[in-house]
């Protein structure tokens, strides 16, 4: 069963979506529901990858040879901003 959405849309793009059908010999609902299609397959936000799963391999993975460096990082940060002025 299809169901019925209203839309309220801008001047300009009602245009664009009337030229597009014109061209491409489509009712303007069909131009509307591809357009529709492909922004919920293209933004479907439960498949995304998560930015800690795009580099959870790599943390921890680079030793800096300071053993407090995360709990005294403000320390050592001030010292590296001193010796280069």
């Amino acid at each position: 069963m299809q169901l019925q959405l209203t839309v309220r849309l801008p001047k300009e793009l009602h245009q664009e979506i009337l030229s597009l059908a014109n061209r491409l010999h489509l009712k303007r609902s069909d131009i509307v529901r591809i357009a529709l299609e492909k922004f919920t397959k293209d933004n479907n936000f439960d498949n995304e990858i998560r930015p800690y799963e795009r580099v959870k391999d790599l943390i921890g993975s680079v030793s800096t040879g300071i053993s407090d460096l995360g709990s005294d990082h403000r320390k050592y940060l001030l010292e590296r901003i001193k010796n280069r002025a």
